[in-house]
């Protein structure tokens, strides 16, 4: 990340990616480091793995869908332009 000092946006997705981008911010568990997104400011953005397994986390965690995904689609779109 040091070679990239320009990163505007950091989308961690899985657990994996918020324990490396995260570190001790992170929360205990994933569905609630990824509920509690606003906590890391406009640089990191928290997510579940994108994977068909994770269609009970999705379908368990509504909020993810009406909340969190359409900050991810604005703050992609305006990063593109």
């Amino acid at each position: 990340m040091d070679a990239l000092p320009n990163v505007e946006l950091v989308i961690a997705i899985g657990q994996y990616s918020q324990a490396y981008h995260l570190g001790d911010k992170r929360k205990t568990t994933l569905t609630e480091t990824v509920r509690s997104w606003r906590d890391y400011g406009k640089k990191y953005l928290p997510l579940p793995h994108p994977s068909p397994r994770n269609n009970i986390w999705l379908t368990k965690n509504a909020w993810f869908e009406k909340e969190l995904l359409p900050v991810l689609r604005r703050r992609s779109k305006a990063l593109l332009k």
